[in-house]
This record gives C-alpha cells, structure tokens and sequence, in this order.
C-alpha cells in the first residue's frame, strides 16, 4: 500500500501548486499580477498549508487508516469546487471595498483560498503517519515522501502554467482539480477495503 500514499502524496502536492497558480489567474482581472497580489497569494498559501501540517500531524495520531485518509480529499475537494461559483462574487465584494490592491488581494486570497488549502496541507503529515512503521526508518519515509510530494508540486506548476490555463478555462481546471481529489479519496478508500490482511494502516 506504500506505493498507493506516495501516489496520493504526489497528487496532493500537484493539485496545491496547480491551486495558487490559478489563484494568481483568478485575482488578476480585480487586482492585477503585480508583486502584491502574489505575495498575497503565496503568503495565504503558506499560512494554510502550515496550519495543514500541524492539523494534520494531530489527526494522524487518531487511528491512521487509508479511508480516513482518503476523506481529507473529499474533504478538500468540497471546499475546492465552490471557487467555481463563488470566486468571481467574492472577488467583485473585497474590490468594491477594498482599494488598496495589497489588502483587497490579501482579504480576497485569505477568503477564498484558506479552507482548501488547509485540508490539502494536511495530506503531507498524515502519509508520513501512514508510512512509518518505527522511528528508526523514520527519516528515509519522510524523506522519500517529500520528495514526491514536491515532484507532483513541480510537474503541477509545470503542467498548470505551460498547459492547463491555455487549454482550459479557470472554471474547468478547478473542476478537473476537484473530480482528482474525489477519485483520490475512492482510490484510498478501495485500498483501505484491500489492504492485506493484518496490515496494520
């Protein structure tokens, strides 16, 4: 079942690069692509995935299973696909009262992005949880964990801004996001339900 959480640890790094991407994308018809905006953006991200990471590490301590890790991406993904409908909306009321495109940006991202964000930042944590079996190979999970972890945040940043935004509109990459974490979620779910016998994650 290791290979199945490095695919889900994998997937999880690329939908979170793929996200602030296109939050850049999403912010820019309001409050431009300057420095600003995307240090909004990436502070937000930081923020949330840092609260991930701690939120994350307190659940993993709560039986571990696969299938309560596959609920964190069905979780995510329902606090994901309503930026379809809501982030124009959201957008236009932070710009309406906000002038300042540093904090209508910061407001803007901060709305928009947290929630989503946090769940996604939870993944990393609780796959090392998942993975380690004792202290002694402690580092080498964590380690291999991370890295493709990041592999799926590098090919998500690829992939998003070298194809994805001039193949698709906004709204249908966020749905295409959204339909990766459920399929994520039921993958984890099946493996749960498969795991050999006496296996103990």
């Amino acid at each position: 079942m290791a290979l199945i959480i490095y695919l889900l640890a994998f997937v999880g790094g690329f939908v979170i690069m793929s996200l602030e991407l296109l939050g850049g994308r999403v912010l820019a018809p309001y409050f431009g692509s300057s420095i600003y905006v995307w240090g909004s953006i990436i502070t937000i991200f930081m923020l949330s995935l840092s609260l991930g990471y701690l939120f994350g590490g307190k659940l993993s301590l709560h039986r571990p299973s696969l299938q309560r890790f596959g609920v964190i991406f069905i979780v995510a993904a329902v606090l994901l696909y309503p930026l379809v409908y809501f982030a124009e909306p959201v957008m236009l009321l932070v710009f309406e009262r906000i002038e300042d495109p540093r904090y209508g940006s910061l407001v803007a991202s901060g709305i928009l992005f947290i929630l989503p964000t946090i769940i996604l930042g939870m993944i990393s944590p609780y796959s090392v949880r998942l993975l380690v079996e004792s202290t002694h190979q402690s580092g080498q999970i964590a380690g291999r964990l991370y890295f493709f972890s990041t592999l799926g945040s590098a090919l998500g940043t690829l992939a998003t801004s070298f194809y994805f935004v001039l193949w698709f509109e906004i709204n249908t990459i966020l749905t295409l996001l959204t339909a990766t974490l459920v399929l994520m979620g039921i993958v984890a779910s099946i493996a749960h339900k498969i795991r050999p016998h006496g296996e103990s994650h």
